[in-house]
């Protein structure tokens, strides 16, 4: 079953929990997904690939029709013989909280396996290390993909690429990198949809499934495939607190459907994404039917790579059937709805200029249906946040790109309304301190660099 909040024991308390998620977003929302094994395996400069030289700038649809085209064929395309697929990246970050102590640390530590290994398999792993503070550690297996991929067949006397995708986050293999999943950006919030990586229980790592796809004539893509969640002592030795399992999965679907065109100087596509399974939460209770179905809408100007510009939109509405109607832990008597809804919605613009300097504006909704009885205080979950980042990128342009690459960036990230409120959120009673929507407001600048 889908969590409900619960009321925080005072306002203090309440600041010191989503703050910390707060800052846990602000700093997953900066992965990069470009990485200089794959350039040492091409021979391209990031900036072939990606609309700035190192991956898409903050977030968001990042990836140039070459580098679509690179992922599709399973990250197998090579003009280097024997390039070691291994990369690595390490972030450091002064973080300025509206509310709490500025930090100033090394925030995360990534290892790459990343790129080709025959003709037909290739793959993406990401093995991560996050700084969670007081001198600890800690070391998870974050995104996975692998594939085994047929190029140059035919059908009809059109170009046809098939493939299979073994992989650990539905969404992450998507060529446009729209979705939440692929472009590491989703609404936080109290709820959220299963797609929506930022969600609580999200199942992003914390599942392995199979898709097989199709590009057809270079402009149809599909999708379909299943996803089971991973035992709970499979992701605690992954390096995931077990708090924080999606639950058991049954029934599981997926799909993706897009047409894309690319033209001489832009690109646009429009896409459809759905995902349907039977969920427990915990494991061992009662089972919701929960359905996803949304749509997304890109659109890249590449022109002479001078100026480009990138808009994107993504939709997605989840409907749900509970298992269950828990009791208030609020008011006596009153049980929650046997039905509802969520939705995500996330909107993100990025203009870059010669590939090095950028600013990406992105605005997160996340609302659901009303139900007094799973959202305290207000009933409302609806949260809107906004995310501002402006970045420079000295190198990736060149041919020595390959081998070091360097991103200097910094990130406002800001909330005007959270659990369905501005003002005291959490429903603080009268005398007991009061945490407001922008007390979870952050702002940070990063570097990082891979090689």
């Amino acid at each position: 079953m889908l969590p409900f909040p619960t009321r925080p024991e005072t306002g203090r308390r309440g600041n010191l929990l989503w703050h910390g998620l707060a800052i846990l977003l602000l700093f997953a929302s900066n992965a990069v997904q470009a990485v200089p094994s794959f350039a040492r395996q091409t021979g391209y400069v990031c900036a072939v690939c990606h609309s700035s030289a190192y991956g898409g700038g903050d977030n968001g649809p990042g990836l140039t029709p070459v580098g679509m085209r690179f992922k599709l064929n399973g990250y197998t395309d090579a003009n280097i013989g024997d390039a070691l697929p291994v990369a690595a990246q390490l972030v450091a970050a002064r973080t300025n909280p509206a509310r709490g102590d500025s930090k100033s640390r090394l925030t995360e530590a990534d290892i790459y396996l990343a790129g080709r290994l025959t003709d037909h398999v290739g793959g993406f792993v990401k093995i991560e290390t996050d700084n969670v503070g007081n001198g600890k550690y800690n070391t998870r297996l974050s995104n996975l993909d692998l594939r085994f991929v047929a190029k140059a067949l035919k059908l009809g006397g059109k170009d046809l690429t098939l493939g299979v995708s073994v992989n650990n986050n539905p969404g992450f293999n998507d060529p446009l990198a729209v979705l939440p999943a692929a472009s590491t950006l989703g609404p936080p919030g109290v709820t959220g949809t299963l797609l929506n990586l930022s969600s609580p229980g999200a199942p992003a790592n914390r599942v392995i499934g199979a898709t097989v796809y199709a590009l057809y004539d270079s402009d149809w893509y599909g999708e379909v495939g299943t996803y089971n969640a991973l035992q709970t002592s499979v992701q605690d030795r992954l390096g995931y607190s077990v708090g924080g399992d999606p639950g058991k999965f049954s029934d599981t679907g997926y799909f993706r459907f897009a047409y894309m065109k690319e033209f001489k100087a832009q690109f646009v596509s429009a896409g459809v994404v759905g995902l349907t399974t039977r969920r427990q939460r915990p494991r061992l209770g009662p089972a919701d039917d929960i359905t996803d179905l949304g749509y997304d809408l890109t659109y890249q100007y590449l022109g002479n790579r001078q100026n480009i510009l990138q808009l994107s939109y993504v939709n997605i509405l989840e409907k749900r059937d509970y298992g269950s109607t828990p009791a208030s832990p609020v008011v006596p008597g009153l049980l929650a709805l046997p039905q509802g809804s969520a939705r995500d919605q996330i909107a993100t613009a990025i203009y870059t200029f010669r590939q090095s300097y950028g600013i990406a504006l992105s605005r997160m909704v996340s609302t659901g249906s009303r139900d007094p009885a799973r959202y305290v205080p207000y009933g409302s979950p609806d949260t809107t946040s906004n995310l501002v980042s402006v970045f420079w990128v000295p190198f990736g342009k060149e041919s020595f790109s390959s081998l070091a690459n360097l991103r200097i960036y910094a990130t406002w990230f800001r909330f005007s309304r959270f659990n369905g409120a501005r003002n005291n959120i959490f429903g603080a009673p009268p005398g007991a301190p009061v945490t407001n929507a922008r007390d979870l407001n952050a702002f940070t600048i990063s570097v990082s660099a891979a090689f």
